[in-house]
Order: structure tokens, then sequence, then C-alpha cells
């Protein structure tokens, strides 16, 4: 711009000396210039001005400063206060976004039961809000996001994950820390409101540490090997060693988990999922003595594309088998699950599931049952669930129940794993 503006200056000079006399020259050559200066000091004031516009406009996309109680304009100066006044409609509600940027997506499950029949599994009452569940999800920064689920039940209030995880590490590395569910098959990692039952299986009561399942403090490490075969996934977990399951007696007495995941697309419609897991971790039944647990999971997706919300097919299972040291003997149990369901319409999807497994510590005894389930979604915020459930227990007995299930959500909660 400054050289554009001196060219213009000398065309005019040029001009001037062409029809002018030769006595007005020096006068008007004068003029000339302190124009030109002039218009420079112009020039580089704006330019600082836009500089510090835009240093503002960094800052406040940074922090967003909040009033006091009271009236907005009372925590401000009477300038301000009257600059606000003036303020463009689109303005506040510019300023409004940005200090959403800050705030993580919120949302609330809850899971009302209502249990009926003959016998009981788990002596559950008639008519129960089995649990709330709070999510907090965010990114933390371009590196890394925060999740944090807290459960709030009929008697206790607690954490149920709350981790880290780090997005962009070398390597292709994917890095969690914090408290979460380990990596050991497919429904210990599963919420409860992401079940496609009213309840958990056998093999998870009896082997995997029950409702609350293996979840811990710790640090998983995973990476993805994608390959013209399949995606292979390995997934490396170190954790404190207290769970439903695992009790640790010291510091050093850590517990572990491995898990292995392959994933092939069979054709456009179907794909396939193996998976392997491993658990080792002081059992507290002794100085030293273990529990190790091995796990072998398979699913079955068909889903065409054309009609992928009316109509889909899930075939699932999973075999577990605990090795439990005991202070004069070593107990082995193994349990199993096989489900499988159809999406009849848009809204009702049918299901079937197969237990058996044995106690842990305790392999004598062993369970068995069978389930027949229906749910109903009038949308993706709700779903209503019937299952009936029966279950041959170990000491002899049977139950025949009726589960009545109730979900329901509001807010922008997060996609779950595949």
């Amino acid at each position: 711009m400054k050289t554009t503006t001196f060219s213009f200056v000398i065309a005019l000079l040029v001009l001037h000396c062409r029809v002018c006399p030769a006595q007005d020259l020096e006068s008007r050559i004068k003029a000339l210039e302190e124009t030109l200066t002039a218009q420079q000091r112009t020039i580089e004031s704006q330019q600082l001005l836009i500089r510090e516009l835009k240093e503002e406009m960094e800052k406040g996309s940074r922090f967003v400063s909040v009033p006091a109680a009271g009236d907005p304009k009372e925590a401000r100066g009477p300038s301000e206060a009257a600059s606000s006044d003036r303020q463009a409609p689109g303005a506040a509600g510019a300023v409004a976004t940005g200090s959403k940027v800050f705030n993580p997506d919120i949302s609330v499950v809850g899971d009302f039961v209502g249990t009926a029949g003959k016998g009981s599994l788990d002596a559950s009452p008639a008519l129960e809000m089995r649990e709330a569940e709070v999510a907090f999800q965010a990114a933390v920064d371009p590196y890394a996001r925060a999740d944090f689920f807290f459960t709030f039940g009929p008697d206790e209030v607690g954490l149920e994950e709350g981790y880290v995880t780090f997005l962009t590490l070398p390597a292709g590395l994917l890095v969690k820390a914090g408290k979460f569910r380990d990596a050991f098959g497919k429904v210990n990692g599963m919420h409860a409101h992401v079940l496609p039952w009213a309840d958990r299986p056998l093999v998870t009561r009896n082997l995997l540490g029950g409702e609350d399942g293996l979840a811990d403090a710790g640090v998983s490490v995973a990476r993805l090997f994608p390959n013209r075969f399949a995606f292979l996934e390995v997934t490396g977990q170190l954790y404190r060693g207290e769970s439903s399951v695992f009790k640790a007696e010291k510091r050093s007495d850590v517990a572990g988990v491995l898990h292995l995941r392959g994933y092939r697309d069979l054709n456009e419609n179907t794909n396939l999922e193996l998976g392997g897991s491993f658990a080792a971790g002081h059992n507290g039944l002794g100085p030293g003595l273990l529990t190790e647990l091995f796990g072998v999971d398979a699913t079955f997706r068909w889903r065409p594309l054309r009609r992928a919300i009316y109509q889909r097919f899930l075939a699932r299972t999973e075999l577990a088998w605990s090795r439990t040291e005991l202070p004069h003997d070593t107990a082995r149990a193994f349990g199993a699950y096989a489900f499988a369901e159809y999406q009849l319409t848009r809204r009702w999807v049918a299901g079937i599931r197969a237990d058996y497994a044995e106690r842990a510590e305790d392999p004598t005894l062993s369970d068995r049952g069978g389930s027949l389930v229906l749910t109903y979604w009038p949308s993706e915020f709700s779903q209503i669930r019937g299952q009936f459930r029966h279950t041959r227990l170990g000491e002899g007995g049977t139950a025949d129940e009726l589960l009545l299930q109730v979900q329901f959500s509001i807010g922008a909660h997060g996609a779950h794993t595949f």
C-alpha cells in the first residue's frame, strides 16, 4: 500500500510540474510530502489497531468473564455497560456459543427395572430405580479427551469410570489413564444401559465379578495393526489390583490384562469379530495366591445397508475359564453364554440367550439358565424391554422371573464401543 501511494504522489508531482509556475513547485512539493506522511501514520495506526483487535479476540476465545451475582451491568464499568446495551443482536449469541466450548457434553441415563415371578436369582425387589448414570465427556485439548461416568444407585454413589485418553501419541499408540473397565471379553466393558438384556449373563456373575465386573484404576495401551486380512488390535493394561475378582494385599500386587481383537468385513452387509483375553492378579485368599482368567469371544453381525434401520442380526458367544489358587488347592471353573437377536421392524428387536457357569471358588456348583428378550425402541433416547428368565441354581432350586426394564436418556451421550 505504501508503494502505491508513493507512485500516486510522484504522478501528481509530474503533472503539477508541467502546468504550474516554477515558484510554486517548492510549496506544492512540501504539501504533498506532508500529506504522504499523514497517510503513512494513518496506515500504521490502523495496522496497530488490527493487531490489538486480533489479540483481544484470541483472549476472548480462551477466557470468558463471568459477572458476579446480580445485574450483569453492575459487574462492569458504566462505559462497558453502555457499550453492552448497544451490542449487535448476534454478538451475545456468539459469546454464549464461545463459552459452551469449554463445557463438557453432559448426559443422564435412567435404568428402571421391575421383577416378578417365582424364585429369585439375585433377590431383586419388585420395583427398583436400579441406576442413574451421569456422564461428562469433552476434549481436553487437540491431543486428548476425558470421560467421566458416575453412577447413582439405591444404596451408593460412585465413579464407574473416569479416564483421559491420549489420541495422537507416536507409533499409533492409544493410551488411557484413570479408572475404567478391563478390556476382558465383550460384556465386561459394557455399561448396564448398553446391554441387550435387563441383566448380565451367569458367567459374568460367577467368574468375572458380577455387576461391577473387572474395573479398576490403571493404565491401558492399545495399538491397531491394519492389514489386508483383518483389523488387529492389541491392548495391554496394568491395574492397581483392587476389583470384584482381584484383591491386592500390598502395593506391588498389581493386576494385568492382555486382550487381542480381530475384525474383518466378510462383505458389505456382514462382519466377523474374534477376541481373546487373559487377566491375572492376586485374589486375597492367602499370601501370593493368584487368580487367572482366560476368555474367548466371537461376534457375527449382519446388517444390510439398504435396510439398516429395519433389519439386522447379531450372534455372540463368550467362553471364560477361571483358575483360582486356594490355600491348599486350586479351583478351576468354566462359564459361557450364547446370544442371538434379530430386529423384526424398525422399533422391535427379539433375542434369546443360553447361560452356563460354574462357581469360581466351588466348581462343583454350577448354574444354568435361559432368557427370551423383546425390546421396543420408541426412539433412540428410550427403550422398553421385557425379559423372561429361567434359572436352575447349583443348590437345586429354580427361578422363573419376568423382568420389565425401562431406560431413558437426556443429553448428548457419546458413542459406545462397537
